[in-house]
């Protein structure tokens, strides 16, 4: 029987809704800054996060829009000028408290650091974007709380390309079924599976009706013991948080009834 051995967290969507709170409202407060005619309303940046990584969201929308430079590298340039200074813009929102946690995440973190199951973090944002983050919520030695943690520039692919997954794998030195990576998108999801990584996908804003298939268990959020498919056993405690043994438990039952080889 597999021992869980770590939690892989992907940030955004996961840890906080920071994509409708927090990164959209900064790329609309860069665009502005830079003069520029663009705004990125709900729907809209909606369909951009089919698109992994802030600067590539905004030279997929750039080819779409007027005001914009003619050449691929001048194009190239002001995307990584906006992106640069949108994540400043975020890191500001984030001081100001205006992008809390999911209710449950740090429970559940708390709960993996007293049962001695370790943590990394896979996530394709910016490593700027994550202190920022988790500076706020969890303090400023917010990095021992995680054995692993591997961002967008420790990478030369994004999700859904699983090597986000791969890198935290290798630091930890652990093989995928003895991990279960927490997920809020089809990127993310697709990524973790690439390697057959267990996922437990916590509903989001921007994916609340996405299909997933093959994943350990989906539900609305990790604070709460309702909702979940599969579901878990009733009891007086079904208003608490999900906890770190439903998620064994889902490990447990998802091999005893894999096929055998």
């Amino acid at each position: 029987m597999t021992q869980l051995k770590a939690l892989l967290w992907d940030v955004d969507g996961t840890l906080a809704e920071t994509e409708r709170d927090g990164h959209r409202v900064a790329f609309n407060a860069a665009f502005e800054a830079w003069g520029l005619p663009w705004h990125w309303d709900e729907a809209h940046y909606g369909r951009l996060l089919r698109i992994t990584g802030g600067r590539e969201r905004i030279l997929y929308d750039m080819n779409s829009r007027e005001a914009g430079p003619m050449s691929a590298e001048d194009r190239e340039e002001l995307a990584r000028a906006l992106h640069e200074r949108k994540n400043a813009l975020y890191a500001d929102l984030v001081r100001e408290g205006c992008i809390p946690l999911r209710p449950g995440v740090r429970d559940l973190m708390c709960q993996c650091r007293m049962g001695g199951v370790r943590m990394g973090i896979a996530t394709t944002t910016s490593r700027a974007n994550v202190d920022a983050l988790l500076r706020v919520h969890v303090g400023e030695h917010w990095a021992d709380w995680f054995d692993a943690v591997v961002c967008g520039e420790d990478v030369r692919h994004k999700k859904p390309d699983p090597e986000v997954y791969l890198r935290a794998l290798e630091i930890l030195e652990i093989e995928p079924h003895e991990a279960v990576a927490i997920e809020d998108s089809p990127n993310g999801v697709a990524a973790a599976r690439a390697l057959d990584i267990p996922v437990v996908v916590t509903r989001s804003a921007y994916f609340a009706d996405s299909v997933f298939d093959d994943v350990l268990a989906i539900g609305p959020g990790l604070d709460q013991r309702r909702g979940w498919q599969p579901g878990l056993p009733s009891s007086a405690a079904n208003d608490e948080p999900l906890g770190l043994d439903d998620i064994a438990g889902w490990l447990v039952h998802s091999e005893a009834t894999m096929p055998a080889a």
